[in-house]
């Protein structure tokens, strides 16, 4: 018997990989927009995490008449008003290296002391239902979730782990960066790891 697909809404590979480890035992196939030959432009105009997540969930999801999952995810540094906030993945230019992004991060921290230096990876997952396709659900539905990590901004890049800016982002807790941690125990206390495990509660909700 063929496994169910749900799309998960990103052609990020880095981002597909922890979100495929996240859901290993989701009882789906989770296939990216590029599993799916999906290359829709989507404009992520809004103004929280959240809405943006929604924006690409229920975009693909009206494409495609599939149930989609889609998350927007992103740093913020509170001694920076929350920067690069929903701007994260656009932040010093949508192609611009994370190298520059992140070292343009840490020179506006320059002489800033630890306690100053707070912040957190946010993640909102937004799942989108087509009407019809789930017993009880008779008309499109949209749910969110959010995870989020605590940390603060380091002093230098550490670490060949993750991605983005896991690399500037130290976790006082386990006296590590995000970077340094194995892919497993990332994925148990990181942002996205939190909001998806969520969201796998809210689709055994609706049996899915």
């Amino acid at each position: 018997m063929e496994k169910k697909q749900i799309i998960f809404a990103t052609a990020n590979e880095d981002k597909m990989n922890e979100i495929r480890m996240i859901l290993a035992d989701l009882g789906m196939e989770v296939i990216s927009l590029k599993d799916a030959g999906i290359h829709t432009d989507i404009v992520e105009d809004g103004e929280t995490f959240e809405e943006n997540a929604v924006i690409k969930a229920e975009t693909i999801m009206k494409e495609t008449g599939m149930i989609t999952l889609a998350d927007d995810s992103g740093l913020e540094v509170d001694r920076l008003n929350k920067e690069p906030g929903v701007y994260s993945a656009r932040y010093c230019g949508r192609d611009t290296s994370y190298r520059i992004k992140n070292r343009n991060i840490l020179e506006r921290l320059t002489d800033v002391p630890d306690e100053e230096r707070t912040a957190r990876f946010v993640c909102a997952v937004a799942l989108a239902i087509p009407g019809g396709i789930v017993e009880g659900v008779e008309s499109d539905t949209v749910v969110t979730v959010r995870g989020t990590m605590e940390g603060r901004i380091g002093y230098e890049e550490n670490g060949e782990h993750g991605f983005g800016y896991d690399p500037i982002f130290f976790l006082p807790e386990y006296d590590c960066y995000s970077a340094e941690l194995l892919p497993e125990k990332k994925n148990e206390i990181s942002h996205r790891g939190k909001a998806l495990r969520k969201m796998k509660k809210v689709l055994e909700g609706y049996g899915i």
